[in-house]
């Protein structure tokens, strides 16, 4: 089963960079990361550019919409993710708690839909 991971985090939460606590966590990163690939579970994964980089696209009425940033006012940001292939949810959530956004976010660990490719 496929579990998507989602890494959020409130802007400015945890080290700062350029200090040997953001080095160290990024090293962490670096060993989760290469932990779940040994592991086989890893499928891909990514950090994401800050909300200000995003669009948000609606259409109503036939009217295509944008607009600069997120499309909601949250105090925490999706800043990235990690697509696992796990045997079990509980598989999943053991890997994702190696997420060093745990310590000063939250990690959303949600099962991928299965659907039918039309022929």
């Amino acid at each position: 089963m496929k579990y998507m991971c989602l890494l959020y985090g409130e802007p400015g939460a945890g080290p700062a960079p350029g200090s040997p606590e953001f080095g160290r966590m990024l090293a962490d990163y670096g060993a989760a990361t290469e932990a779940m690939a040994r592991a086989g579970v890893l499928l891909d994964s990514g950090p994401l550019q800050p909300v200000t980089a995003a669009t948000t696209i609606r259409v109503r009425d036939g009217e295509t919409m944008l607009t600069d940033g997120p499309f909601a006012e949250i105090k925490e940001h999706l800043g990235g993710y990690y697509l696992l292939e796990c045997a079990d949810q509980a598989s999943a959530v053991k890997w994702a708690a190696t997420i060093p956004a745990v310590s000063f976010g939250s990690v959303e660990v949600r099962p991928l839909m299965i659907m039918e490719m039309p022929q």
